[in-house]
Parts: structure tokens; C-alpha cells; sequence
């Protein structure tokens, strides 16, 4: 749905309708960011709690801190060349969920407390909650790699914002 969404847009650039361009990013984290994999995790370390994850949690994974997205959309809409374009972010490195979490608890000083629900257990959650019932239909991007290549978006910008995930995590906690 959502490539044909991008089709959409993308023609309506080229027939004259809009301009546009497109950013895409693999999942997300930082300072007042809730709608991410890993707010529970974020949540579960300051307080102490169990974070509730959805897993698989160990498969490869790029994440995107969120003020580096910020700060490379003002360069690209003021690229004419993005125009027209789709464009790719990939996060500072390749992780996981699981990785991202212990450092997150680590940083927070706890020992990583967390639940891994499963897409049968979404499924069941689902039937009482309509965003968890929406993350089933999401659930491949738990279980294949979320690996973006961002080489043509480096060509066009040169270098491209990737805080490292040990500060980003420091960051988005000390804004907590």
C-alpha cells in the first residue's frame, strides 16, 4: 500500500500536480518520539518496568534518530535535484532490537528487563486494540532485515547525519 501510495504521488509530480519528493527511513527513536519499536524500551529503563517488544528481536536492523531525519529533510527539500525522487535514509549502523534495548537499559543503569510478543500474540492484542491489530499486518518488518541503501541520497547531499546510537540513546534518555 504504501509503494502505491509513493506511485501516486510520484506521478502527480510528474504531470505537473505537485511537487514532491520522498524520504524513506527505517524505524525511529529520540527525544519525545512514542510512536517507535523502541519507546518501550525507553520507558521500561527510566522507570524500572518491562518493556514490551515485539520480536523477533534479533533480526538485523537500521534505526534512524529522529533529529538526523529533522535536519536532512531541510537539506533535501532545498535540493531542486530530490525533486521527483525517492530517497533512502539508513540508520547510523547495522543492530538489532535486542542490541538497541540493552544499551538502553545499560545507559540507564538497570539490568534489560523486556517481553518479546510474537505476531500470533499481536493477533490475540489485536482483537481489543486497533493499533496492535495494524502492527500485525507490519510484522514482516520484525522478521526481515531493515537494511536501507542510502548511496544516492549520499551522491546527492554528500554527508548525511547518522548520530551514533550509544549518544542517540543518550540523548533521547536524558530528555526524559
Amino acid at each position: 500500500m504504501r509503494k502505491e501510495q509513493e506511485d501516486l504521488v510520484l506521478a502527480a509530480h510528474d504531470t505537473g500536480k505537485m511537487q514532491t519528493a520522498i524520504l524513506r527511513l527505517p524505524d525511529f527513536y529520540g527525544p519525545g518520539v512514542d510512536k517507535s519499536f523502541l519507546w518501550s524500551a525507553f520507558q521500561a529503563a527510566k522507570t524500572g518496568k518491562r518493556a514490551q517488544l515485539i520480536g523477533p528481536i534479533d533480526t538485523p536492523h537500521e534505526f534512524v534518530y529522529i533529529p538526523d531525519a529533522g535536519t536532512l529533510i531541510a537539506r533535501l527539500i532545498n535540493e531542486l535535484k530530490a525533486w521527483g525522487g525517492a530517497w533512502n535514509l539508513g540508520g547510523a549502523s547495522v543492530t538489532s532490537v535486542r542490541e538497541m534495548t540493552d544499551e538502553i537499559f545499560s545507559q540507564a543503569g538497570r539490568k534489560p528487563k523486556y517481553t518479546v510478543a510474537g505476531k500470533s500474540m499481536l493477533r490475540i492484542f489485536g482483537l481489543f486494540n486497533p493499533m496492535v491489530r495494524e502492527l500485525v499486518e507490519m510484522h514482516y518488518l520484525q522478521t526481515s532485515p531493515v537494511i536501507l541503501d542510502d548511496t544516492r541520497l549520499k551522491n546527492l547531499l554528500g554527508s548525511l547525519p547518522k548520530t551514533p546510537y550509544k549518544e542517540g540513546i543518550r540523548q533521547t534518555l536524558a530528555s526524559m
